[in-house]
């Protein structure tokens, strides 16, 4: 499988390079971005002044981000290009809108209303309204998390290059692997992020009446208490605040993977099976890639979402 990635310049110029010595993408159901990291043997003299970076494998763009940074080296006559990109929906995460009470907002209104942020799309969702808190330090991406927790009860996550989805895509495209079609597959925990005690205050500032204890840190012999002000976002239901913690605390706790040779064109909220996994969606993808050839790894969370 061919990999490559063309670079587009501030003057609309385009240079696309082949030669990779190697790359690592990423893209998650937590993580508000896809995420590449590359090497180059670049062909191409000038990267002066490069904005935007395409992640093609084979035929199939995976990625369209901005540049993080850009290093060139030039080292034995050959000239080395490092790269680091995440999507153009990283935005999300650096834009804040006007702290305070926004009331009757849908998930249209939201990502459409405020900036026009490059490249970003959205799924069509104007069915519900409801209400978002923004503090002084919130940015648009906690209004997304937000309002896909009130309405669906769900993580947002993002689909091909810069689609935010904040529900399962209703026709997802089927993988199945049996272990002969694998390179390998296995299971993983991550228990860095449990906390054991919730404790939130009360509007008049005092702890006690909102509490929440996790049973699976105790059973781990974890204790770790966390205390909060009052979560003007869960007004209407502080204990589900402190769901909303214990969730976001708990995810990928259990992460079931498996990596084989190649890429196949899966994206998150796709169906796989492999091993245990029997038609679960893809939370996790990783593809990494080398002169040894290019690897996937899918990953499906068993978590609180």
């Amino acid at each position: 499988m061919t990999a490559s990635i063309t670079v587009k310049k501030t003057d609309g110029t385009l240079i696309t390079e082949e030669k990779l010595i190697g790359f690592r993408f990423r893209k998650n159901t937590y993580l508000p971005y896809t995420l590449l990291n590359a090497q180059i043997h670049a062909d191409a003299e000038d990267f002066e002044n490069s904005a935007e970076i395409f992640f093609y494998l084979g035929q199939k763009l995976v990625h369209h981000g901005l540049i993080d940074t850009l290093k060139v080296t030039y080292s034995g006559g050959s000239r080395i290009v490092s790269l680091v990109s995440r999507g153009f929906t990283s935005l999300l995460c650096q834009n804040q809108i006007e702290p305070g009470l926004k009331s009757n907002i849908t998930f249209n209104q939201l990502m459409d209303g405020y900036y026009a942020l490059p490249y970003v799309t959205h799924e069509d969702n104007s069915s519900q309204t409801g209400y978002i808190y923004l503090s002084g330090k919130s940015t648009m991406w906690d209004g997304v998390v937000n309002l896909s927790y009130k309405f669906c009860g769900t993580y947002p996550y993002i689909r091909e290059t810069n689609c935010v989805r904040i529900t399962p895509v209703s026709e997802p495209a089927v993988f199945s692997y049996t272990d002969a079609d694998l390179l390998s597959r296995g299971f993983s925990m991550n228990c860095r992020r449990l906390i054991s005690h919730f404790h939130m205050a009360d509007m008049g500032g005092e702890y006690g009446q909102f509490e929440l204890e996790n049973p699976d840190a105790a059973a781990y012999g974890i204790v770790r208490h966390k205390y909060s002000e009052i979560d003007m976002e869960f007004l209407y239901d502080p204990d589900e605040a402190l769901e909303f913690y214990d969730k976001v605390a708990s995810r990928e706790q259990k992460m079931f993977f498996c990596t084989y040779s190649g890429y196949n064109g899966e994206d998150l909220s796709d169906i796989v099976s492999f091993g245990s996994i029997n038609s679960e969606r893809i939370e996790g993808i990783e593809i990494s890639g080398s002169a040894k050839g290019v690897f996937t790894q899918l990953s499906v969370y068993h978590d609180k979402f």
